[in-house]
């Protein structure tokens, strides 16, 4: 059963590699560097506007901050999210080196 199942097993492997190398070469950006300006300014038009009308003192100053980076952290996470293969967050290659190492054998 076992020696079934091998090459079927490594023809899965090799289409799902062939498939993340066409993922990989075929990765268009779905964020477009318009609308990140966009929201970026818009952002910086609120925070602005909220630092202005608050009163100065530490709470607002605090949550001002946290909130800045609430907002900061959400854009990272969409921009690293948009690049799967790349980034400080990427997809890790190792499972499947390990998988089809355990096949070869």
């Amino acid at each position: 059963m076992q020696r079934v199942l091998k090459p079927q097993a490594t023809t899965l492997a090799g289409d799902v590699a062939e498939t993340r190398s066409l993922l990989a070469a075929q990765s268009v950006p779905s964020v477009s560097q318009a609308m990140l300006i966009i929201l970026v300014s818009w952002l910086a038009v609120i925070f602005v506007g909220f630092s202005v009308l608050a009163p100065p003192n530490a709470t607002t100053v605090f949550a001002l901050m946290i909130s800045a980076l609430a907002v900061s952290g959400a854009i990272f996470l969409i921009l690293e999210l948009d690049q799967p293969f790349g980034g400080l967050i990427g997809i890790s290659s190792e499972p499947m080196l390990n998988a089809l190492h355990q096949l070869a054998q």
